[in-house]
């Protein structure tokens, strides 16, 4: 193959400014405000459910009980039952959470790692905008 020859993209390129789109339902999942912090939690070790609560920190407990729904239904998230009384619950990640969970973090490294860059951008738009009122 020459030089010249593009290799085309092995994926197909999602459409996800289609509000149709099926991938774009699975992003707002994995990108969600909790889904985030539920994918990096798990990424450690399985959690129980009140011990995911506390390691995640200002969720409630309807917000987290309908996003590991979410994530288990899309195949994130695998929640362990047992018969046990009282009963006992964990939860952890499916290879398909393994592999979301760590994109996910790499997103939550550049964050950090840009967040000086992003603070200096806000009190330039502040800045200008207060000026221009």
């Amino acid at each position: 193959m020459g030089v010249s020859e593009k290799v085309p993209h092995s994926l197909p390129q999602p459409l996800v400014a289609d509000a149709m789109c099926p991938e774009r339902r699975v992003l707002e999942h994995v990108t969600s405000r909790w889904g985030v912090l539920i994918l990096i939690a798990l990424r450690e070790r399985s959690y129980r459910f009140s011990e995911l609560r506390r390691a995640i920190g200002g969720v409630s407990e309807k917000m987290l009980t309908q996003t590991l729904q979410t994530l288990e239904r899309d195949g994130f998230v695998h929640r362990d039952a047992k018969p046990v009384i009282p009963p006992r619950v964990d939860y952890s990640l499916t290879e398909l959470g393994g592999e979301a969970a760590r994109r996910v973090s790499e997103l939550a490294r550049w964050t950090a790692s840009s967040l000086d860059a992003v603070e200096a951008a806000r009190v330039r738009y502040d800045t200008v905008r207060e000026a221009s009122q």
